[in-house]
């Protein structure tokens, strides 16, 4: 069985770094089970531990958050839905390159509910959609970390965020391309209704782990 449980306020992000710390150690002595956690940040920028420093743009405009996760900057604010995903991968085969697919899988299979076709692409992370214009913008993100085998961090959706919040800095280290959102592609989608979404997809993702000996 997998928790799931929701934010109903912004959660500061030291505060949830903590939470999911706590919540992996528990999971890995076998004293909590998996847990998916859906929440918003209030406004603020991340780092990973990729991240170069002259990708940060306007480092006084929110905080600046450590992360710990893979990756590079990325932006977090109301409006945007951000589901961390504390998995045990012991039981789960030890492949981290296949849950990623997964997760990756996991985001594209809600997003299709929307009529939005947003997929992986070799060379960046994330999840993307071709404009019109054959241009390609970020909708989802994702960045995770391991420890001992249980993972945390997970995925950001832009439902409806500011997207000019992203302007800050070069999403992902990567300023060819943009960012977009549910709403910029014309859906009016809530965030409720994303989270019924990601949660029918995630059963349709992730078969329970094995229980061991």
């Amino acid at each position: 069985m997998v928790d799931w449980m929701k934010a109903s306020a912004p959660v500061p992000y030291d505060e949830a770094l903590l939470f999911m710390e706590q919540r992996a150690a528990a999971i890995r002595a076998g004293t909590a089970p998996e847990l998916v956690w859906l929440l918003e940040h209030p406004a603020l920028y991340t780092a990973g531990t990729s991240a170069r420093p002259e990708d940060l743009l306007c480092p006084d405009r929110f905080p600046v958050h450590a992360s710990g996760r893979g990756g590079q900057y990325t932006y977090h604010g109301p409006g945007q839905r951000v589901a961390y995903v504390m998995m045990d991968l012991e039981r789960r085969g030890r492949d981290v390159r296949r849950f990623v697919h997964d997760l990756e899988r996991w985001v594209s299979l809600a997003l299709a509910r929307f009529g939005v076709v947003a997929e992986p692409r070799a060379d960046r992370v994330g999840l993307w959609v071709v404009r019109p214009d054959g241009r390609e913008e970020k909708i989802a993100a994702l960045g995770i970390r391991v420890r001992r085998w249980v993972s945390f961090h997970g995925v950001a959706v832009n439902v409806h965020p500011t997207l000019e919040h992203f302007s800050g800095i070069v999403p992902c280290g990567l300023p060819q391309h943009g960012v977009t959102s549910l709403r910029a592609l014309g859906n009016p989608a809530s965030l409720a209704e994303v989270d019924a979404a990601l949660r029918e997809a995630f059963a349709e993702v992730f078969a329970a782990p094995d229980p061991g000996p």
